[in-house]
């Protein structure tokens, strides 16, 4: 929404001065080694190409050939050597890069100290001084070197920083980009000799590369957070974009306070949300001895675990679910956490229900109702980890027949790679067809299974010497289609095959439905694959892009495909980059690029994308951490064997529950069940399609699903507990009650009735979907 106020003094003056500053674009990545170098070289040389006056000063290649090799004819500044212990140090000779006055210079090493005696004290003063006089900068940084950063960085891993820079510096850039490595690649370019003199070589094991890699994803996560938050404000748009977890406590100064706090703080660490508390107390009310002990101890808890607290006062208690609701939307929470109600239902009639009130007026904000244990078992917010003893018995462990099938299997199979991405023309088949020639000149048999190139240029021009495998060609309705020959290429039986579009959908007649089908096939059959994808094809996350985009995405593909994966890169780019490789041409024809920049490419959807690419790309390396090192997860142990139960109806949002059930019992280990009671009078080919569906789809991300047939509407409340019993299930996740008053008040309102008899078990209530014009 554009604005008609008039611009203050300094408004105009720092519009001004925007004119004349140069831009600064800043690289980071996990380690180093990790390309930040080689990306910033092929930039440069574009940028040459297209007519821009650029130089390098104080760049290191750490004797790579590949970022040799970009150097190319770029003019070359001559930096200041001197050495400190024997190491040789590099700083920008500044004032040769004025009197030369270029448009760009590229030099690395952000956070590099100056020599002794220097004008300025390190290279992001020598930077800032540059962007004073008009000249824009490319440059790089590892994520430890970052303040903040760095104290995780040395928790984790051990690594000492001898110099950081002000978070805020991420700030000042114009663009960031990072530069995703998984481990493995990282250690075999050590291997190869490819990253220089090391001086911290105990840096480079998995795990430890592995918590450098989330972190720096979850850094320009955050920093994509606040270029979504201040986009929305500047639009308009009030509540969560959906992306980052913001988690609110509503605790009370009550012996179990405590309890929601840290069931509050466990939750908001596995989703790696951010936490707050509020607490209610009445207007003019003093408090008692025991109170105020109580509010003594919670606010000393909130400080200690680094979350925020605020005190909300009230005149009435009808007042507080409009008071959390409101501040629930001012502050954009996600998840409310409080406990569940100890009221009768003649209580709730006669003096208000918190709960139910909170659930009439809510949107778009889930509420988790912490389970009450305290009569049954006594509460324990954290059960006990698994005793190491427990997991040196598993060595032990005698394999089944199955089991040893499996892993026979496993080691025949292939090793599968995906390249994936926030959206259209990032460049993930780029990526993919350079890995292949590399792949090629190491002498391993590669070739190209599908490639859908979507005519850009610069992508036909990676081809290179790859040999490009005939599709096949298959007639439907009077029209010949192709599509990916999967029997030619096992015959051909390459060591590697290179195939584009994970998530695309056959045509009718093909042996598999989905391309992922003809993957895994490939796999069992031991060729390794490469592929791409686009993060908005995950199926979990389908809901989650309809509400940032407004677009239901048909073609997706299961969450345990990407898991099955080996390695999982995110190719990173900034929604300016891809608006502008969209203007020009680059990603769709030009006649289609106006309809895509006003409807999936507006910079707000292009923004969230990114973010939601980053946290689950940072989410899928700390799962694979948390597989590889027991203790090792960033986000830290659940250390509770856990059920998830799923109760849907045949509604709009069934779907919606179903995957927010997978994607919880994923992260927590756990088994997960979905269950409908279906209806007396629910039959017809109508229901039994639907029915399937739902089936089908929680059976695809790996639940168990079951119908309980021909119940009066009176009796399902009891029959999904009955069951929620049997299964014994620790959390239940049901929708928002869709019910009219008169339908409640004639068949029941089934969630007001599971959180009134399952207040032993936490209990989820997923909030509507909210859809946004922006």
């Amino acid at each position: 929404m554009g604005t008609y106020r008039r611009k203050t003094p300094e408004e105009l003056l720092l519009s001004i001065y925007e004119l004349h500053r140069g831009r600064m674009k800043i690289y980071i990545g996990p380690v180093s080694g990790s390309g930040k170098t080689y990306q910033m070289l092929r930039e440069g040389q574009a940028l040459k190409a297209q007519g821009i006056d650029v130089v390098i000063c104080a760049v290191s290649t750490n004797q790579s050939p590949e970022t040799k090799d970009q150097l190319g004819d770029l003019e070359r500044i001559p930096s200041i050597h001197w050495f400190q212990k024997d190491i040789e140090k590099k700083d920008l000779d500044v004032e040769a890069i004025v009197a030369r006055n270029p448009e760009v210079v590229l030099t690395d090493g952000l956070a590099h100290q100056n020599r002794e005696g220097a004008e300025r004290s390190g290279r992001l003063d020598d930077i800032k001084y540059l962007l004073s006089n008009g000249i824009s900068v490319i440059t790089t940084v590892n994520v430890y070197e970052l303040e903040g950063a760095a104290d995780l960085a040395r928790k984790w891993t051990g690594i000492e920083v001898e110099h950081s820079l002000p978070a805020e510096v991420l700030a000042l850039a114009d663009d960031i980009v990072l530069i995703d490595v998984t481990p493995e690649k990282i250690l075999q370019r050590l291997s190869e000799g490819h990253l220089g003199k090391r001086q911290q070589r105990s840096l480079f094991n998995k795990g430890n590369l592995s918590k450098l890699r989330e972190l720096a994803l979850r850094m320009v996560a955050e920093d994509v957070n606040d270029s979504l938050e201040k986009h929305r404000e500047e639009q308009g748009l009030q509540g969560a974009s959906g992306i980052a977890e913001k988690v609110l406590v509503s605790a009370q100064y009550y012996w179990n306070g405590s309890i929601h706090i840290r069931r509050g703080q466990q939750i908001a660490k596995r989703l790696n949300g951010d936490l707050s508390v509020v607490s209610f107390w009445k207007q003019g009310l003093t408090l008692s001895k025991e109170a105020a002990t109580f509010k003594r101890s919670l606010w000393k808890l909130t400080e200690k675990i680094d979350a925020s607290m605020e005190e909300i006062t009230f005149r009435s208690k009808r007042e507080i679910p409009r008071l959390l609701v409101k501040y629930a939307i001012e502050h954009n929470i996600t998840r409310i956490v409080m406990g569940h109600s100890k009221q009768t239902a003649w209580q709730e009639l006669w003096k208000g229900s918190i709960a139910n009130s909170l659930l009439k007026q809510i949107r778009g904000v889930d509420v988790f109702f912490v389970a009450d244990r305290a009569d049954r078992e006594g509460e324990r917010v954290l059960p006990t980890r698994q005793s190491r003893n427990e997991r040196k018995a598993d060595a032990y462990h005698r394999l089944s027949s199955q089991e040893v099938k499996d892993k026979i299997d496993a080691i025949r199979g292939g090793t599968f790679k995906v390249y994936i991405g926030a959206a259209p023309g990032v460049g993930k088949t780029y990526k993919m067809l350079r890995e292949g020639n590399d792949l090629l000149k190491r002498g391993i048999d590669v070739v190209i299974g599908l490639l859908e190139t979507h005519g850009r240029k610069e992508t036909l021009e990676q081809i290179g010497d790859l040999e490009i495998l005939p599709r096949l060609r298959m007639e439907y309705r009077g029209t010949v289609l192709e599509e990916m020959d999967t029997a030619a290429i096992i015959k051909r039986n390459p060591e590697v095959v290179l195939v584009d579009e994970l998530a695309h959908t056959n045509m009718p007649g093909s042996k598999h439905k989905k391309r992922y089908m003809d993957v895994m096939e490939l796999l069992d059959a031991g060729i390794s694959v490469i592929s791409t994808v686009n993060v908005q094809h995950l199926e979990s996350l389908n809901d989650a892009v309809e509400q940032i985009t407004g677009v239901r995405v048909r073609e997706t593909f299961p969450d345990s495909i990407l898991q099955r994966a080996n390695e999982v890169e995110l190719i990173d780019v900034s929604p300016k980059t891809l608006q502008e490789r969209m203007k020009d041409g680059k990603i769709y024809a030009m006649a289609k690029v106006d309809q895509a920049l006003g409807a999936f490419f507006k910079i707000g959807n292009l923004i969230a994308l990114r973010e939601l690419a980053l946290r689950e790309i940072a989410d899928d390396v700390d799962e694979r951490l948390e597989a590889w090192e027991r203790v090792g997860s960033l986000r830290g142990p659940w250390r509770r064997q856990e059920v998830i139960y799923v109760c849907i109806t045949l509604g709009d949002h069934a779907e919606r529950l179903i995957r927010r059930g997978f994607r919880i019992a994923y992260r927590l280990k756990a088994c997960w069940y979905v269950t409908y009671v279906q209806e007396l009078k629910q039959n017809g080919p109508v229901y039994d399609k639907r029915i399937n569906d739902l089936k089908e789809l929680t059976e695809r991300l790996g639940g168990t699903f079951k119908m309980i047939p021909n119940v009066l509407p009176a009796r399902v409340a009891s029959l999904l507990l009955e069951r929620s019993q049997a299964l014994q299930s620790t959390q239940i996740i049901i929708g928002q009650s869709q019910r009219s008053w008169l339908r409640k008040s004639l068949r029941g309102d089934v969630t007001k009735q599971i959180l009134r008899s399952a207040r032993n078990v936490d209990v989820l209530v997923v909030a509507d979907l909210i859809r946004e014009e922006a």
